[in-house]
């Protein structure tokens, strides 16, 4: 008799640790609570892949996937703005305005062959140049031509915001004479000017369009 009785208060237990509705809600919880923390994980990671240059870029540099860098980074609705994951051309692209190493990718910096107005030459101005002109740097390019009496008339802006591409290093005499020879991005619209200019044997000088703002 009590070894049954002890049977059925052991099964009314089972029962009752089974179906006890305070289990349930505590399960509920802490479901609940995992579901939360996942969502506020999900939520706070928003960073998106977006591409960055893996080297210092200049105007019409040809940019393809190898000469850039992936990087995760929260930009939130600035997004748009940038390159990102996937949506790279194929082939590439042109850059239309100096991108330093590991800045991100804008879109407004990609062009494309059909559309680039701008075109390389490389001329040697005469006299310095100042510290500023460097890769990137915007210049303009005056020219003084020579006067029938063999003196030189006043200068004036011939190629206006042409963006240095590079130094050309040339230890010749005749350079180091001249002045620095440099590589200039100007547009196609001036190259003939300029070309006359150079083969007239006219005073080319390169002068920086803007100085740089001091903080």
């Amino acid at each position: 008799m009590n070894r049954s009785s002890g049977r059925t208060q052991s099964q009314a237990r089972a029962r009752a640790f089974a179906l006890d509705p305070r289990l349930s809600i505590g399960v509920v919880l802490v479901v609940a609570s995992v579901v939360g923390v996942v969502s506020l994980v999900a939520t706070a990671d928003d960073s998106i892949d977006v591409y960055a240059a893996a080297s210092p870029l200049t105007p019409g540099d040809r940019v393809l996937s190898s000469d850039l860098v992936m990087r995760s980074v929260k930009l939130n609705e600035s997004s748009e703005f940038y390159i990102a994951r996937g949506d790279l051309p194929a082939a590439g692209f042109i850059a239309t305005r100096p991108i330093a190493e590991g800045e991100l990718i804008p879109v407004s910096s990609l062009g494309s062959h059909e559309g680039l107005s701008l075109t390389s030459v490389v001329l040697s101005p005469q006299g310095g140049l100042a510290e500023t002109v460097a890769s990137g740097a915007s210049v303009d390019v005056w020219a003084s031509a020579e006067t029938e009496d063999g003196n030189f008339g006043a200068p004036s802006v011939i190629v206006a915001g042409a963006i240095v591409v590079r130094l050309v290093d040339d230890d010749s005499l005749v350079a180091s004479a001249r002045g620095s020879a440099l590589e200039l991005l100007v547009p196609r619209s001036r190259v003939a000017r300029l070309l006359e200019a150079m083969a007239n044997g006219d005073v080319l000088s390169v002068i920086p369009a803007n100085l740089p703002a001091k903080g």
